[in-house]
């Protein structure tokens, strides 16, 4: 991105071909949201414009946002689970660490399917803004991962920001904390290196378009509709220049697509994609892991 300190413009065909295991044409990650809202979100906090459903909350209390986001926690997230299962995809789990530390049984269900934790934040009522200090900032996202730590056994290795937000200072403050790839950049089809002082950093862009808040929630889609878009997103991947690997990160909320109406529509969209040939199933840290080795001087993988 032109004058951005973090990213620089790289147009795709003019990179080196990025081979995936076995030659595979796309990497499918798919990322679950696991998070809750506060009752009373704590002053300074920053609620995220998802949290609002254009009524008091948080103001007044208002039961609709804090319960909307528990049916992903205690209904939802079963049948994802369901569905992922029933294709052999391991998902890459971005949940709040407070949520970790309350709710043992969920990380216990992620775990056994070996899924990936990744930090979330805090709560989905505490995003991160420019509002904060350094100082504030570091000891927030260093809060949420070493919380995260202690709840799951895993220190995580990618972020994914409440409502994609970050400041200015994220990216950096992130590397600075071991944190070795971010999913908040939604500007490309490949995974690509990040420019940080200390550390080292890596974006893996999510299919914006394809995630439910943006197009249930904001932009009021119908579910049939949603569903036949993650077809023809994979579809157009696949017709791309056969030369170079792709990548569809799907980001899902079980609050939304965990509803019964939606989930078979996630079902069938997963079920075209995993049964053609040339796809590679991986969580976001096997895929940057990939991505870094074939990129690194003197690595050759194939």
């Amino acid at each position: 991105m032109i004058g951005d300190p973090y990213v620089s413009w790289s147009p795709l065909p003019a990179r080196p071909p990025l081979i995936w295991p076995n030659r595979a044409r796309i990497a499918v990650c798919v990322i679950v949201s696991l998070e809750q809202l506060e009752w009373h979100p704590r002053e300074p906090a920053l609620v995220p414009p998802s949290a609002r459903y254009g009524g008091p909350y948080p103001a007044v209390f208002d039961p609709l946002p804090p319960t909307m986001r528990e049916y992903g926690n205690r209904v939802g997230i079963f049948r994802v689970m369901e569905v992922l299962d029933r294709h052999g995809i391991t998902a890459t789990v971005a949940m709040d660490s407070v949520l970790a530390e309350q709710n043992q049984y969920l990380v216990a269900q992620c775990l056994k399917r070996n899924w990936e934790f990744i930090g979330h934040g805090l709560t989905a009522s505490q995003m991160v803004s420019a509002k904060m200090g350094d100082d504030e900032e570091r000891e927030y996202l260093e809060s949420a991962l070493s919380r995260l730590t202690a709840a799951t056994g895993q220190s995580p290795q990618g972020w994914l920001g409440v409502d994609y937000a970050e400041s200015h200072r994220t990216v950096r403050l992130l590397a600075e904390l071991g944190v070795r790839y971010v999913c908040d950049w939604p500007n490309d089809e490949q995974p690509y290196p990040m420019s940080v002082p200390k550390g080292d950093m890596t974006a893996l862009p999510v299919a914006i378009g394809l995630d439910e808040v943006f197009s249930h929630r904001f932009r009021g889609l119908p579910i049939a509709r949603w569903g036949q878009l993650v077809r023809d997103t994979f579809d157009g991947l696949r017709r791309g220049e056969s030369t170079t690997g792709r990548v569809l990160v799907l980001s899902l909320h079980p609050y939304l697509i965990g509803q019964p109406f939606r989930i078979g529509q996630l079902d069938a969209a997963l079920q075209h994609i995993v049964g053609h040939d040339g796809v590679w199933s991986a969580t976001g840290g096997e895929i940057v892991d990939w991505y870094r080795r074939q990129t690194s001087p003197g690595q050759q993988v194939t």
